[in-house]
């Protein structure tokens, strides 16, 4: 039986409050099951075109790559991603006003019954299953890595004034390992990929509120972006919400992470 997936999706991208240009990018291919979200960074407008490459390499490179094996997939989500960071990375050594640039990446394939989720920086990948709201991807950034020791909670991460320092990225060296994530799609899941400049704005139970309205996902992406923008909106905000209407063929709710470069 051939194992069918069908989704609700919306995504947009925000300017914030205060930034006076936009370095998030991101990328919806519903009918390749493939979703992208990039967060740049660097002057002179060298984080926007580091986004916009992020997404544009990845997409081209992840183009038919659904329908394959799993661990396939996996392997096309790295290559994809290491693509992406090589021409970047080229583009920081050749031309003077983009060196430092550099984006975050976090990119979804809806693969069969299974989803695939590839990350380098602090955007997110979130679940929201059974009435509980979980983060699948896992920050590479300093404070984290300060959580992870010990040294700092949750709580004192998120308000630590390097917040926003983050220790991997797509673009800053020559090479790169992305996170890859694997889990089993049920019907009502919905997923949540997001910058920093939501996430940073808004509390996961601010991001669960807004996902509990049981609102279509076009006004739940509308809804954080203007909780966001009434917080401050202090970074530039992209949000994409997809909701499974419907699974075809065997479930299991697991999510695992699949080594880096295996």
């Amino acid at each position: 039986m051939r194992q069918t997936v069908t989704f609700t999706y919306a995504g947009r991208t925000d300017v914030g409050i205060i930034r006076s240009g936009n370095e998030d990018n991101y990328l919806m291919r519903p009918d390749e099951g493939l979703f992208i979200v990039a967060d740049g960074m660097g002057g002179h407008a060298a984080g926007e075109v580091a986004s916009e490459m992020a997404v544009t390499i990845i997409g081209q490179e992840l183009t038919g790559a659904s329908g394959q094996p799993d661990e396939a997939v996996a392997e096309r989500i790295r290559h994809a991603i290491h693509e992406a960071n090589q021409a970047i990375f080229q583009r920081t050594l050749t031309e003077v006003d983009k060196r430092g640039m550099g984006t975050t990446a976090t990119s979804m394939i809806l693969n069969g019954i299974h989803y695939l989720i590839g990350q380098v920086g602090d955007s997110r990948a979130y679940l929201y299953r059974d009435g509980r709201l979980v983060q699948l991807t896992k920050d590479h950034s300093y404070v984290q890595e300060q959580v992870d020791a010990g040294y700092l909670t949750p709580e004192q991460a998120r308000t630590h004034p390097y917040s926003n320092v983050i220790t991997r990225c797509v673009g800053a060296n020559s090479e790169v390992v992305p996170d890859v994530y694997l889990g089993t799609l049920r019907v009502n899941d919905i997923f949540l990929l997001a910058s920093d400049g939501l996430t940073g704005m808004l509390e996961d139970q601010d991001l669960q509120t807004a996902i509990e309205t049981n609102a279509a996902p076009q006004e739940v992406v509308e809804m954080l972006i203007a909780e966001a923008n009434r917080r401050g909106g202090l970074d530039n905000i992209t949000a994409i919400v997809l909701r499974v209407d419907s699974v075809q063929g065997r479930t299991s709710g697991e999510t695992a992470a699949l080594a880096a470069g295996a």
